[in-house]
This record gives structure tokens, sequence and C-alpha cells, in this order.
């Protein structure tokens, strides 16, 4: 009588790894898509944290911007506005551990801007693009951005920048 032989052919391995190998290969770039999409959103919460301090600085009638925390000289505190240390790792950095801040503007007829650019440590798809948010004297915000539309976070619109170029 012939004894059982236990194991796997090479046929058998063959097609389990064709089959990892192409569900690796739809997988991989759903991921990379993914993390763009939630460090766009997260960027977009961070920076929105900011209008709040940016609403009590134009109430207050103070338009010098100090992005980081931190006390201002004392003869500049009367007209300045700190709006605390929101930093992240994905803004405007030029090293892996470096952190950016977003840029904000105050101005005297009450609108305001804050635009955050995405450094070195974004996804791919990110790198160099902007997102923001605008006041508008009436005291209305809006975020736009040149983020890629199938990246954009839901309720940001394409900047003027963004919406003239081309889709490929």
């Amino acid at each position: 009588m012939k004894a059982m032989q236990k194991g796997f052919t090479l046929i058998e391995l063959m097609i389990v790894i064709a089959i990892i190998g192409i569900l690796a290969a739809i997988a991989i770039p759903q991921y990379q898509n993914y993390i763009t999409r939630s460090q766009a959103s997260r960027i977009m919460g961070e920076t929105s944290q900011i209008k709040t301090a940016v609403e009590t600085c134009i109430l207050d009638g103070r338009t010098a911007v100090v992005i980081h925390s931190g006390t201002p000289a004392a003869n500049a505190i009367a007209t300045t506005c700190v709006t605390g240390d929101t930093q992240s790792n994905l803004l405007g950095a030029a090293t892996e551990k470096a952190v950016g801040f977003p840029t904000v503007t105050i101005n005297d007829n009450g609108t305001a801007s804050i635009t955050a650019t995405f450094g070195t440590n974004a996804a791919t798809a990110l790198k160099g693009k902007t997102l923001g948010w605008g006041r508008t004297s009436e005291g209305t915000w809006s975020c736009s951005t040149s983020i890629d539309e199938k990246y954009r976070p839901t309720g940001c619109s394409a900047t003027a920048a963004a919406a003239a170029t081309p889709k490929p």
C-alpha cells in the first residue's frame, strides 16, 4: 500500500502567492488614497480650530498675529493676536521631525485668512498643496483648497488656481 503524502504541491503554493499578489495590488493603492484623504481632513480640522482665536482677535481689534503660543512683548499685547500653538508635522516641514504652522492674516476691515501648505511629511499627492479658510467682513468662513478633487475634504471648494487647471 502506498503511503499518503502530506504537504502542498508547487502549483498550490504558486496559486496562493498569485492570489496574495493580486490582493496586494488592489489594497495598497486604496490604502494610500485613504491616507491622503485622512491627512487632508486632519489639516482641515486643525486649521479650523484657529478660526475661534481669529474671531476673538477680530472682535477685540487685534490684527497683528503671533502664530506660536507664547506671550507677545508687553507693548504689543493690546494689538497682538495669539492664535495658539497649532502645529502639524504635515505642514511645511523641511525635515521628517520638523513641524509647520499655518499662515494667519487678519486685516483691518474684518477679513481674515488661514492658509496651510502641505510639506514633505504629507502624502505625495498633497505635497505643496494648500488648504485655507477665508473670512469675509460679514463673518462668514469658507474653506478652499488646491487639493485634487478625489482627496478634497467635504465642504472645501477648489481655489481659483486649482479650478482653472484642466483635469487629465
